[in-house]
C-alpha cells in the first residue's frame, strides 16, 4: 500500500546499451521477521528488473554484523526493532564499516515505527535514511539507489524530525536515561506505559511473556524504577507514551 508521504519518483537502474552498463547495488535485508523479508526480497530482489541483488538476511543484531560483514552490501535496509539491541546496536558496531572512504556501507532504515525518537536514534547511529513499511517497491528501489549515491533520504514528514532535531548548531539534546535502553527496551517501555499486559505486549512484538518480563526487568534496573507505575510515570514526563 502506497504512503503519499513517501519519497516519489524512483530511480530506474540504467540498462545496459551504448556502452552504459546497468546500474547494480547489492543490498542486505535486516528484519526479524521472516515472512517481511521473504517479501522485499519478492519484491526487489529480480535483479535484472531492479538493478537490486540481495546478497544476504538477517534476523537479529548479530546475525546482521556477521552478514554484513562477511558480504560487504553497499546498501543494508535496517529494522529499528532487532533482538539484540535493536538497529542502533548494528549501526554502532559496523561503524567502522560506515566510515570505510573507499566501500562505504550505507544504511537506510525500513521500520513500521514512524516515532521521532527512533527516526532521530538511527540517524544520530549513522543511518543515510528512514522510510517506513508503507513505501511502494518502486519507491524503496529508488530510495535505495539514492542512499548508495549518498543521499539521504526521508519521507516529508520524517525528515521534519531530523530537521528539528538539528536545527540549531548545537549537538541536539541527549537523554542520557533514555538513551541507556535498546530500541525493545523502549518499544515495551511505551506499551507498558499505554497499559498493556505482559501477554498483550508479547502477541504485539511477537514475542515471549518471559522475554516482556526480562525486557521490563532491565528497564526499570536501568532507570532506577521500582515498579510499572512509576515506569509509566517516567515515560508520561518525557512524552513517550
Amino acid at each position: 500500500m502506497s504512503d503519499a508521504n513517501e519519497p516519489a519518483g524512483p530511480v530506474e537502474p540504467e540498462r545496459a546499451g551504448g556502452g552504459t552498463a546497468e546500474r547494480r547495488v547489492r543490498v542486505v535485508l535486516v528484519d526479524d521477521h521472516r515472512m517481511f523479508r521473504t517479501g522485499v526480497r519478492a519484491e526487489i530482489g529480480q535483479t535484472e528488473r531492479t538493478g537490486v541483488e540481495v546478497v544476504g538476511e538477517a534476523a537479529d543484531v548479530d546475525q546482521a554484523v556477521s552478514v554484513i560483514t562477511e558480504t560487504r552490501p553497499e546498501v543494508v535496509l535496517l529494522d529499528v526493532h532487532l533482538p539484540g539491541g535493536g538497529g542502533v546496536e548494528v549501526l554502532r558496531r559496523c561503524a567502522a564499516l560506515t566510515a570505510d572512504a573507499e566501500r562505504p556501507v550505507r544504511f537506510l532504515a525500513l521500520s513500521v515505527s514512524d516515532a521521532a525518537e527512533d527516526v532521530i536514534g538511527v540517524i544520530r547511529g549513522g543511518a543515510r535514511g528512514y522510510v517506513t513499511k508503507t513505501i511502494t517497491g518502486s519507491d524503496l528501489i529508488g530510495s535505495i539507489f539514492r542512499v548508495q549515491e549518498g543521499d539521504a533520504v526521508f519521507s516529508p514528514r520524517l525528515a521534519g524530525f531530523v530537521l528539528d532535531a538539528f536545527a540549531s548548531t548545537d549537538a541536539p539534546p541527549v537523554d542520557e536515561d533514555l538513551d541507556r535502553l535498546t530500541q525493545r527496551e523502549r518499544e515495551v517501555l511505551r506499551l507498558i506505559a499505554r497499559g498493556y499486559a505482559y501477554k498483550e505486549i508479547a502477541k504485539q512484538l511477537f514475542i515471549s511473556v518471559k522475554t516482556v518480563e526480562s525486557h521490563v526487568s532491565a528497564v526499570l534496573r536501568k532507570l532506577q524504577l521500582s515498579n510499572r507505575h512509576e515506569l509509566t510515570r517516567w515515560a508520561t514526563a518525557r512524552r513517550l507514551v
